[in-house]
């Protein structure tokens, strides 16, 4: 029972497995044609044999329908050899085999066996050879299908052997006995070919599996590779890719392209002030602007946190990239509709067009450099490169040249800005200011010099140069006076620089009279370097400023982490105090807060009695500014305190 259920299932269900079923269609695709004709060419002879000795119905007829059905079966097999086919119909097809190929065997097998009364012992002879060999020809024809193989030589050999075995004749039960053990030898085999080829199917899908999945690996490495996670837009790596072959492809063509680079403003405060999931969406916003935006041949990608690109072709023109940067600056000014409110930021750009011989990183360059113009000149609009902007790199370029062969220790000097208590009526203190006087520059603003130090890695130097000077002037000043030295981020930030102004400050007599100034943005570069590096300076018995309060992250996170003993307030806040209702609370705000924490609190940029008056009416007591004095020599500090004691003795005599 269990083997007639296993043949039944052999015939009736074939293997569940895709690539098996449609392997076997393509091989019997090949191979059912060479069947047809095999079984048309052998029963058209057998026929023909008979002719004379059997009724036309066996030889003529019968013959005839049975030719006719395989040439039809073929024509349709030939139409299908190269059409695509689908799962099912594969499935359906080799199932119509299997019970097609039982039934035209049936009806051969009847036929032949009609034929074998008619004939003499040769013709008998010849009916038992034909049955037997073009069996084993069908049967190695469907090898590929076992369940149409077995099919076939069952319906073919049972009633071969019965017949011939109950014939009487010796010979035909011996050639019966011979054809069963054949049959059962071939289908052996057949099924062992089968099985490997199952296998072979099985190892190449598995193979294309393999592939598969590493083109998908490769597809996925790609897109990590040159596709930003977050907007989607091309990264920094596919950009620099693309530019390079663009810019190829047009000085090939005698085309110009234009490279855009944009950075949104103040991105840091969004992050920090309503996280970074908000942030986040804020830039898949801008990402979908600047698609929107652009035309379909500009190609934009996302540089970095804040920073896109673009990639623009003609026309290129200044008015062009001008049109279409006030456009897209215009476009990020709009809110940013979030789920906690709307957003509001700008965005700063600079464009640059490309020039015969140009490299895609000079083209970048004069791109990020007209940015940077803009963010610091035109904030929140867009600037296109000029001779403007080439003249003032070959400038900085010149000046990079002359900082590296300076002899700075000759050529940075210092100036010291008074810092006035108003509740004392007197100096209590200097700033101290780093000048460089190039033989070949001239005197060079610190807001140009000092930036390019910090980019060159020669602030620390500088720094050194200025401390060694005030720690100097020290000596010659008033006990009571301190004197008050910036320290950069590549200060704070190297545990090395840090050592060597300990060692200078250490080396001096006790007590320590120096206060360094930080800015809040040297200190979150590596907020834990600062404390350990502001450590070290209290443990000198320096004092610690914070610089330039509220220009930067304005985190009281900052306050709150750093070891401070001062807040200087921006000179933004005292330049709009007697004018502005919001300074006048954030200055009031300000002062309460340095009085809760204990810490003093100056205000930097006073010019005016106005000015003083408010900031003195709101609580403030430390000053500096023109005001009080202007930046002078450190030879001139002598003259100064005398003035001032001498205008409060004439007070003191006019009050008394």
């Amino acid at each position: 029972m269990s083997v007639f259920r296993r043949l039944l299932e052999i015939f009736t269900d074939p293997p569940d497995v895709p690539e098996l079923t449609l392997a076997q269609w393509r091989a019997l695709t090949r191979q059912v044609p060479l069947l047809y004709a095999m079984l048309v060419s052998n029963t058209l002879i057998v026929a023909w044999t008979h002719l004379d000795v059997a009724p036309v119905a066996l030889t003529v007829y019968i013959p005839a329908v049975l030719t006719a059905l395989c040439v039809v079966r073929t024509a349709l097999w030939l139409r299908n050899r190269n059409a695509a086919v689908s799962l099912i119909k594969a499935r359906r097809g080799l199932l119509a085999m299997i019970w097609l190929g039982a039934a035209m065997s049936i009806g051969f097998t009847a036929w032949s066996l009609s034929l074998f009364p008619y004939g003499d012992a040769y013709l008998q002879s010849q009916i038992a050879f034909y049955m037997g060999i073009t069996t084993i020809g069908c049967m190695f024809c469907l090898m590929h299908v076992r369940a149409a193989a077995l099919a076939v030589g069952i319906c073919v050999i049972v009633p071969f052997t019965i017949f011939f075995a109950t014939s009487g004749h010796e010979t035909f039960m011996a050639i019966a006995i011979n054809m069963v053990l054949v049959i059962i030898a071939l289908l052996v085999i057949l099924l062992n070919n089968n099985k490997d080829f199952t296998e072979l199917v099985s190892s190449r899908n598995a193979i294309t599996q393999r592939h598969f999945e590493t083109q998908r690996l490769l597809d996925e490495n790609h897109q990590l590779a040159n596709v930003d996670g977050l907007t989607g837009l091309p990264n920094r790596r596919n950009f620099d890719s693309r530019l390079a072959a663009t810019l190829l492809e047009a000085e090939r063509a005698g085309r110009q392209i234009a490279v855009a680079r944009l950075d949104l403003d103040g991105f840091k405060a969004v992050n920090q002030t309503f996280g970074q999931l908000t942030g986040d969406r804020v830039l898949m916003e801008v990402a979908r602007r600047l698609n929107g935006l652009r035309k379909r041949e500009t190609f934009v990608a996302r540089l970095e946190s804040n920073s896109f690109a673009l990639i623009l072709h003609e026309p290129i023109d200044a008015d062009c990239l001008a049109e279409y940067g006030a456009m897209l600056c215009a476009s990020m000014r709009e809110p940013f509709e979030m789920p906690g409110g709307p957003i509001r930021l700008s965005a700063s750009a600079g464009f640059a067009a490309s020039m015969p011989g140009d490299t895609a990183h000079a083209l970048f360059d004069r791109a990020d450099y007209a940015t940077s113009s803009a963010k610091r000149d035109t904030r929140g609009h867009a600037e296109v490169f000029s001779e403007h902007h080439a003249s003032e790199i070959n400038k900085v370029r010149r000046m990079e040249h002359l900082m590296h062969t300076a002899r700075l220790e000759d050529e940075i000097y210092i100036l010291v800005q008074p810092q006035f208590d108003v509740i004392l009526g007197a100096t209590t203190g200097f700033e101290v200011l780093a000048r460089w006087r190039s033989p070949v520059l001239g005197e060079v603003s610190p807001a140009e010099f000092i930036p390019m130090a910090e980019r060159t890695g020669q602030v620390s130097k500088i720094t050194q140069i200025v401390l060694r000077q005030a720690l100097a002037l020290s000596h010659t000043m008033p006990r009571n006076m301190r004197l008050s030295v910036n320290l950069s981020a590549n200060d704070i930030g190297s545990s090395t620089a840090i050592a060597q102004i300990v060692a200078m400050v250490g080396a001096e007599d006790k007590p320590c009279r120096i206060d360094f100034e930080i800015t809040e943005t040297a200190a979150m570069r590596d907020l834990r370097q600062a404390n350990t590096s502001l450590l070290a300076l209290l443990g000198l018995g320096a004092r610690i400023a914070l610089d330039d309060f509220g220009t930067g992250h304005s985190s009281l996170t900052h306050v709150q982490k750093l070891p401070l003993n001062r807040i200087k307030i921006d000179r933004s806040f005292v330049m709009e105090v007697t004018s502005d209702p919001a300074s006048r609370a954030i200055v009031k705000t300000m002062i309460d807060l340095c009085r809760n924490l204990g810490i003093s609190c100056v205000f930097e940029g006073i010019e005016t009695e106005e000015q003083l008056e408010a900031l003195v009416s709101l609580g403030g007591q430390i000053m500096q500014g023109y005001l009080f004095g202007r930046p002078m020599r450190p030879a001139d500090i002598e003259e100064y305190l005398n003035r001032e004691n001498a205008l409060r003795g004439l007070e003191s005599r006019a009050v008394s």
